[in-house]
């Protein structure tokens, strides 16, 4: 009896199809079923092969599709008949992508699999921006985090830690607590003239970027209506984003 193949847990990246590796086109063209998420784009999707299953598991900040068990479960089923599955994730499985979750789901049924990185949301949308992560004199580093919490719990995050004038701060999922990350970075020690932008869609046609400050961050996220998918990048790097903005024009919000 032959080997079943592996479950391939395959970044999508942030939405741009040309941004996908060689390695995810070929497993997305050879995938019989596609279990995906509600940020892979849809010029992405239609990558899939016409006689593939799609099946839609998709999660926004508190109206979960499909809760996770079910997803891990379901990854185990599905490549228990014997199918090529793609498990098909916004930006890199493993960075708040829950893919380690779900590979661990699988190592613990017995069933082998294969991770395929891809370009993040915060490398994509930021590049996108002309917002390099790091640049010489401006920042030395970079802190990535989640800025969503479970209902009914406090955003509890290392403030202190966060509020460095000399790292980059990008924010994923940060949307809902926009005024409690601004009002703590601010009470943390980060001044509250830094550079913000907060970017929405981004490496898409229709990708939007604010460019503002920390301490009108809220106020121009509300103006601006914009919605999820949004990120934010907090730094001294974002200044440099009227010069190096190689792909779509920004919008000062002050």
């Amino acid at each position: 009896m032959s080997k079943p193949p592996p479950v391939y847990i395959v970044g999508a990246g942030p939405g741009d199809p040309d941004l996908l590796t060689v390695k995810a086109v070929r497993i997305i063209g050879e995938a019989d079923v596609v279990v995906y998420d509600l940020l892979v784009s849809k010029p992405i999707l239609d990558l899939i092969p016409a006689g593939s299953t799609r099946i839609f598991a998709g999660k926004a900040a508190r109206n979960h599709h499909m809760p996770q068990e079910e997803i891990n479960d379901l990854l185990v089923s599905l490549a228990k008949s014997g199918r090529r599955v793609v498990r098909l994730k916004g930006g890199d499985p493993f960075v708040f992508g829950r893919g380690s979750e779900e590979a661990q789901h699988l190592f613990d049924n017995g069933i082998s699999f294969e991770v395929v990185p891809g370009i993040t949301a915060s490398q994509g949308c930021s590049c996108y921006a002309g917002i390099p992560l790091t640049h010489r004199g401006l920042a030395q580093g970079v802190h990535f985090v989640t800025g969503h919490c479970q209902a009914g719990r406090k955003l509890d995050l290392n403030w202190k830690n966060l509020a460095d004038p000399d790292t980059t701060l990008v924010i994923y999922m940060g949307l809902t607590n926009v005024q409690t990350i601004q009002n703590e970075l601010i009470a943390a020690g980060l001044p509250a003239d830094t550079p913000a932008a907060a970017i929405r869609k981004g490496t898409l046609p229709d990708q939007q970027t604010v460019l503002t400050t920390l301490g009108d961050l809220a106020d121009c996220v509300e103006r601006a209506g914009l919605k999820s998918p949004t990120l934010f990048v907090i730094g001294r790097v974002v200044s440099l984003a009227n010069e190096l903005n190689w792909c779509h024009e920004p919008q000062e919000c002050i």
